[in-house]
């Protein structure tokens, strides 16, 4: 059904691609004797374990042709959905089978953790050697089973000490193995905390390596949370908490009613606003909405590029909405949105593309995805606004309250520079995207709290992102924006030279210290002073007048006079001779200089800033995927130097339209193909001349 939605709203917004007759079709990877998966077509409910998989065909927009994805699901109705061995077995399967082959591992999650169990079948037979017979409040020595007992269960189901007591042998049970009966057959203890390591590591391993999503549709409890964190990426539904402990255990550890549910410690009100939990929907239908949108955005393999469609959204209209100085929305500059006569006012992205993702965590920076001309990217902005950060009470202690803490826009704080890191490493791994980073910073907040919640480590975590990015990155200073001191560091080209670009609006400014703060340091009042004296003709004029004040016809009495009025000019003009200060240190903050030092590529018009970009990202995924078919194609080829061979051949210089057209309309599998076969003859000689002579004739057809 969602499917179809995405399909007639691809088709109403005028997409071209015909709807195939097949939308989706799959087959259950079910594990076989030998321990491997294989595919398999068997009924619904055949199941024996609490697992399933499936490796699924969707036909979408951007791959009508059809795209596949590995689905791992629990069976909540099989043991709550709880990780036996079995279970975590085919969880680690399935996700390998995923990586081995690139694929988007996606993670509905509805369970009750790792099995806990005893071995039941000995409960009827156990025996407490009692300290006194008569007064059991005493206490017990021993557990232990009779000898008829123990040889019943055999071997492995338990560790038992051979003794004789009132006059018959027993056996005292030192540890139950449980080896071979029905109760422990799914494993009930330590067994399924090593299977949880298991799937723990794999699911790591995964996130590093492909696209992984989590959909949490009901309670996911202990290792089942983990999975949904280490894969990251997790979408959940409003009645789906992730717990580590269920709230009755908390109690009755606390001794007391605390917690009256699962959502206090898990829930929405928990998840969103800690950045666990990226995307919140209402309904599984919405779940299902939640993650094919997601997948819009993501390659078909782990290898691939992104997915780029025919544009519905012209590439070439203006962006009509205009960011001002004032504190404003910035999601009209990325989405769009009606002013208050009416009008639609176009935003920078493709209309109705732009998803926003951890919406409720680090809520002075925005994160999202959306299109640009049907190229997907992911979006960094930043709040302008003031907003407030919310820290709950804790029903635990009684003595805790909310805590509100206000955050002043334009500011990264621990909570933002960490959502800013995370974002970019999510964008990097498993979707490929290239990034737009609308910088308007002005700084790092510094004060003692946030110094104390790692403000300083999570910046850093900035830069080591996108030290390790992969893909292209645009950061672009917009109109009416700013970027300042530190805020500027951490996103400077030259951290990753291969991959980042700077651009700034024409109306946008840039440097260390803002210019009413540069003023205090570099422009102090002694040196206004000495400005008004130079251009202010009445303060000339009286300077004139206190000079000759000395001569014989000006008495003490009118030099000081003088003075007086000097005073007073001065006072009058210190407002309007500020402003000249901070104008003057405003124009070292232009994109002129900016560009002029080199350390922007480029001053843009924001209204044409959207085709601008359009071009400019198309034309650098295109090198970037001829470049790694080069280095695929010939193994010794440096970086740099493919870099330089592709850049040969295309041609257009800085029109990257020509650019563009030139390479979608070139020759470049052939090229590719050409560059192959020479690499292939280089190492054919370099081998035959390690033959010796002898033997070289013999390999000569």
């Amino acid at each position: 059904v969602e499917l179809i939605k995405k399909w007639c709203v691809y088709r109403q917004a005028g997409g071209k691609a015909e709807v195939p007759a097949n939308l989706f079709s799959s087959v259950e990877l079910v594990r076989g004797t030998d321990g491997e998966l294989a595919k398999s077509l068997r009924l619904p409910g055949q199941n024996s374990i609490g697992v399933l998989a499936w490796r699924c065909t969707l036909a979408t927009p951007e791959y009508p042709g059809g795209r596949d994805i590995v689905l791992i699901a629990n069976d909540v109705t099989f043991e709550a959905g709880s990780f036996g061995v079995a279970e975590d077995e085919v969880f680690q399967k399935a996700s390998e089978y995923a990586r081995k082959r690139g694929l988007p591992r996606i993670h509905i999650a509805c369970n009750s953790g790792a099995r806990v169990g005893l071995a039941e079948e000995l409960k009827a037979y156990i025996k407490a050697k009692w300290t006194d017979i008569d007064e059991p409040s005493r206490g017990f020595d021993f557990l232990y089973l009779e000898e008829e007992d123990y040889k019943r269960f055999g071997t492995g189901v338990v560790v038992g000490k051979k003794m004789t007591l009132a006059g018959r042998t027993v056996y005292e049970i030192e540890s139950i193995i449980g080896e071979g009966l029905k109760s422990t057959a799914g494993g009930i203890g330590v067994e399924n905390l090593q299977g949880s390591g298991l799937i723990a590591g794999e699911t790591s391993r995964a996130y590093s390596e492909v696209f992984t999503l989590s959909y949490v549709t009901g309670r996911s409890v202990g290792i089942g949370a983990y999975l949904n964190r280490l894969g990251q990426r997790v979408i959940q539904m409003v009645n789906g908490p992730m717990i580590l402990t269920g709230f009755g255990a908390l109690n009755k550890l606390l001794g007391k009613q605390v917690y009256n549910s699962q959502d206090q410690l898990g829930g929405p009100q928990v998840m969103v606003p800690n950045g666990v939990t990226h995307k919140l929907v209402k309904s599984d239908q919405d779940g299902v909405s939640a993650i094919l949108t997601w997948l819009s955005y993501t390659p078909k393999t782990a290898s691939c590029v992104t997915p780029v469609i025919e544009p519905t959204d012209p590439v070439d209209r203006d962006v009509t909405f205009v960011p001002s100085k004032v504190p404003y929305d910035p999601r009209h500059m990325l989405a769009g949105t009606t002013s208050p006569e009416g009008e639609r006012l176009s935003g920078f992205f493709d209309e109705g593309t732009f998803q926003e993702y951890l919406e409720g965590w680090g809520r002075s920076v925005i994160v999202g995805r959306a299109k640009l001309g049907g190229v997907p990217m992911g979006v960094i902005a930043v709040e302008t606004r003031n907003v407030e950060r919310r820290v709950p009470a804790d029903p635990a202690n009684p003595a805790s309250q909310e805590v509100i803490e206000p955050q002043a826009g334009q500011v990264w704080f621990p909570d933002s520079a960490h959502k800013t890191a995370t974002a970019l490493r999510d964008f990097n791994r498993g979707e490929n995207l290239p990034v737009m980073i609308f910088a308007n910073w002005r700084g790092f907040s510094g004060g003692t709290r946030d110094m104390y919640q790692e403000v300083l480590k999570f910046g850093a975590q900035i830069v080591e992102a996108l030290v390790d990015y992969k893909h292209p990155v645009f950061v672009y200073i917009p109109p009416g924006g700013e970027l300042r001191g530190g805020s500027w560091v951490v996103i400077d080209p030259t951290i990753n030279p291969a991959q980042m670009e700077m651009y700034a609006d024409v109306d946008s400014r840039g440097g260390i210290l803002e210019p009413a703060g540069i003023v205090e340091v570099k422009f102090r009042k002694p040196q206004q002073v000495e400005l008004m004296h130079r251009l202010d003709p009445e303060l000339q004029s009286l300077d004139a007048l206190l000079e000759s004040s000395g001569a014989a016809e000006v008495g003490g009495a009118g030099a000081a006079d003088i003075e007086g009025k000097i005073r007073a000019r001065e006072e009058k003009l210190a407002p309007i001779y500020t402003q000249i200060a901070c104008e003057f240190a405003d124009l070292h903050d232009r994109t002129g200089r900016m560009e002029a030092k080199g350390v922007i590529r480029k001053g843009l018009q924001w209204r044409k800033a959207r085709a601008y970009f359009y071009w400019r990202v198309r034309r650098r995924l295109l090198e970037h995927e001829a470049i790694r078919r080069v280095q695929e194609a010939d193994g010794e080829l440096s970086e740099a130097g493919a870099k330089a061979l592709v850049a040969g051949w295309m041609p257009g210089g800085d029109d990257d339209k020509a650019a563009v057209a030139a390479a979608v309309g070139g020759s470049l599998d052939a090229k590719v193909e050409a560059v192959r076969v020479e690499a292939l003859k280089r190492r054919l000689k370099s081998l035959y001349a390690q033959l010796p002579e002898g033997e070289r004739a013999s390999v000569l057809p």
